[in-house]
């Protein structure tokens, strides 16, 4: 009968952990996450080791705007997750490097750049980045606490 009760008691225990894990899931993959930041490309706005909250709504809604910071998949290796700012939308033109001058973005893309133009690999070098690839938007800094920050207009 003990055995009985102990059994009930941790399946109960087990169901609440399950349970947990599986809202904490969809909450960071739905709604929002912790991202650190790593690389020059974002000073002086971001340096490295910084924890940035970012939500996952604004992208799904096509909410996103010129001058957003987004953490998206990286064209050229798709392993990889960078933190960019928004600077053109579609139908916007860009001035591009040689031998295209300028460029309109097309639909269902988007322009990024890095904040340190002259230390960051952006659509400067891999062009235009299609919106499906925008994994998050930044909403602001966390760590470390001295710095926390909105980085966003909400």
């Amino acid at each position: 009968m003990a055995f009985m009760k102990f059994v009930g008691k941790t399946c109960g225990f087990m169901g609440y952990i399950i349970q947990t894990a599986c809202i904490t899931h969809c909450t960071f993959e739905y709604v929002g996450d912790f991202v650190m930041c790593s690389g020059p490309s974002m000073e002086p706005t971001l340096q490295t080791n910084n924890v940035l909250f970012t939500e996952h709504i604004s992208p799904r809604l096509q909410r996103l705007r010129r001058g957003d910071i987004v953490i998206f998949k990286s064209p050229s290796n798709p392993k990889q997750n960078i933190c960019k700012r928004i600077t053109a939308m579609s139908g916007d033109r860009v001035r591009g490097s040689f031998p295209r001058r300028s460029q309109v973005v097309p639909r269902g893309h988007v322009w990024l750049e890095g904040d340190n133009a002259s230390n960051s690999a952006d659509s400067r070098v891999y062009g235009p980045v299609p919106v499906g690839l925008i994994r998050s938007r930044v909403v602001c800094r966390v760590w470390p606490f001295d710095k926390i920050t909105l980085l966003s207009s909400c």
